[in-house]
């Protein structure tokens, strides 16, 4: 049996940073496990190339949903990352931190550390942002996050005009300040490349000789002596192994995977584990329970202006941006789907944004079976407004539906199942078509194709909204953080509830889910829980 300090599973976006702290002060012996393969691959170093990746089960798990009664009973596709990177490597790009306020109502449920002004400073210390240093942006971090002011889209800024017609201010900073109004999106990209937490993080701890990576390594099952964590099993080149932690093991699987294998080791709801014939090491009714995510829809337009459509769908046109990426690695290629976007308030009732706005200055409403054809996209002068919501209430779980650890787990999001989601969501769509009917949209829209215009009263566009929109891949809270044992997994230092030896560090502790994309927020999650654990082992 091999023998470290710690064994971190999962090499995603906070699984990347605890490896890389750990191991920094040459100390501690770190084992990193990680499912999938490599990063190195043409479609995820290249910024647009998520398209391709949407769906390449080389790199993703390709999860299915149950039928969601909420999305009109459709089964809806959760790519997650299955490499090193994680979903770190095939996402979006976009960089938001969330909301002052959803930190501090994580701080104010009893988890003391966790609060805005507690997370600031490793916010900061993670990020090189190219917009430079201030009371909020970071210098010098790992993670270089891109300003695409001057790279966006022309069709971007007529929807950032529009968006202060409609009564939004122009925020410059999503991650200053305040969070409300509309603006470009910051990615964490350099030079034209990803920035994943691997590229970030893992490769640099990876030239260390204290630390050890396997990849196409399914870790099965948590290893106990009695309630404490002493190792993981794990299936690698069709070898069953073992590998014991001297010191901890640490989960950084995902809100996906890390609720499956505690389940499949004994760690999860008892009725639930007996009923499959796996023994109880700990009892929790919790794990893979409160599952929450943003649910997103887009609205999409043929516009009187070309947009990206005309240069990323004709051969030659893919041929111009593939020269201008490899020569000079920018162009549309370098960047993200969402250029823009922004956060509003349904309702003068709310007391801060609980909407997100997503730009896109191309669109592929044409169906293609398989594929998400962001690099072939529709033949006409294409673009869309997305948005999707930020604090939902409805709750779904996680829960395995076998012992077999290569059965995926059952997902059952439950979308839309409060009436108060339902409302967010009719208020929200109708105000994208509030920007979209502003002069700076307006004079450039010759029809608008989804939902299209027959689509009027508020049972349309329920009846819409729930056919079309799915998530916008942030799930989150499947083992959430509390002081209370009886109410959550873990607790603020992220130790199991009745356990010993065992960790989560990932996303899946968030106790809610923050107001937007939840990738920094992952990484900074890394960061902290790493800096918990040097604490407690550095004496």
């Amino acid at each position: 049996m091999q023998s470290y300090d710690f064994i971190v599973v999962g090499s995603g976006s906070a699984g990347c940073v605890v490896a890389e702290r750990l191991s920094a002060n040459g100390r501690f012996s770190v084992l990193v496990l990680e499912a999938g393969g490599t990063d190195r691959r043409f479609f995820v170093q290249m910024p647009l190339g998520y398209g391709k990746t949407f769906f390449d089960p080389a790199v993703n798990w390709n999860y299915k949903t149950e039928p969601d009664p909420g999305l009109s009973n459709n089964v809806d596709h959760w790519p997650r990352g299955k490499l090193l990177g994680g979903s770190s490597s095939i996402n979006a790009m976009v960089w938001i931190r969330g909301q002052r306020e959803d930190y501090d109502a994580w701080a104010a449920a009893g988890n003391p550390g966790w609060g805005f002004d507690d997370l600031l400073p490793i916010f900061k210390a993670i990020e090189d942002n190219e917009a430079g240093a201030d009371e909020w942006r970071g210098r010098g971090g790992p993670v270089h996050i891109t300003d695409n002011r001057t790279r966006v889209h022309p069709l971007t800024h007529r929807f950032l005009k529009a968006g202060e017609q409609a009564g939004l201010t122009l925020n410059q900073d999503f991650n200053g300040k305040n969070q409300e109004g509309v603006g470009v999106y910051q990615i964490n990209t350099r030079n034209g490349r990803r920035m994943s937490a691997a590229r970030a993080f893992l490769r640099p701890a990876m030239k260390r000789a204290n630390v050890r990576v396997e990849t196409n390594a399914l870790a099965t099952k948590i290893l106990f002596e009695g309630t404490r964590a002493v190792g993981i099993e794990y299936l690698r080149g069709g070898q069953t192994l073992t590998a014991r932690a001297g010191r901890e093991v640490i989960l950084s699987a995902g809100s996906i995977n890390t609720p499956q294998l505690l389940q499949l080791s004994g760690v999860g709801p008892a009725a639930l584990l007996k009923n499959l014939g796996i023994p109880v090491v700990h009892a929790n009714d919790h794990v893979g329970d409160n599952l929450q995510d943003h649910q997103g829809i887009n609205y999409t337009f043929r516009g009187r202006l070309p947009t990206l459509n005309q240069i990323l769908r004709p051969w030659w046109g893919k041929m111009l941006v593939g020269m201008q990426y490899i020569l000079t690695r920018g162009g549309p290629l370098a960047m993200s789907m969402n250029q823009g976007g922004g956060f509003f308030r349904t309702d003068s009732g709310q007391t801060r944004p609980n909407m997100q706005l997503y730009f896109q200055a191309f669109s592929t409403v044409l169906p293609r079976v398989g594929e998400r054809p962001i690099l072939t996209p529709d033949p006409w002068p294409g673009f869309s407004i997305g948005l999707s919501n930020c604090r939902p209430s409805s709750r779904g779980s996680i829960m395995i539906r076998t012992k077999n650890p290569l059965d995926y787990p059952r997902i059952a999001p439950n979308a839309y199942s409060t009436n108060t989601d339902v409302t967010e969501m009719l208020d929200a769509v109708k105000f994208v078509r509030k920007i979209a009917s502003m002069p700076a949209m307006a004079e450039i829209i010759e029809e608008e194709v989804l939902p299209g215009p027959k689509c009027t009263t508020d049972e349309e566009l329920v009846a819409d909204f729930r056919k079309r929109s799915g998530t916008v891949y942030h799930p989150v809270s499947t083992c959430r953080m509390g002081p209370d044992a009886s109410q959550s997994v873990v607790d603020p230092r992220l130790k199991v509830h009745g356990l010993s030896g065992l960790r989560i560090i990932d996303a899946s502790i968030f106790p809610d889910n923050i107001s937007g994309n939840t990738n920094a927020a992952s990484i900074m999650t890394g960061a902290k829980g790493a800096a918990m654990i040097l604490e407690d082992h550095v004496g």
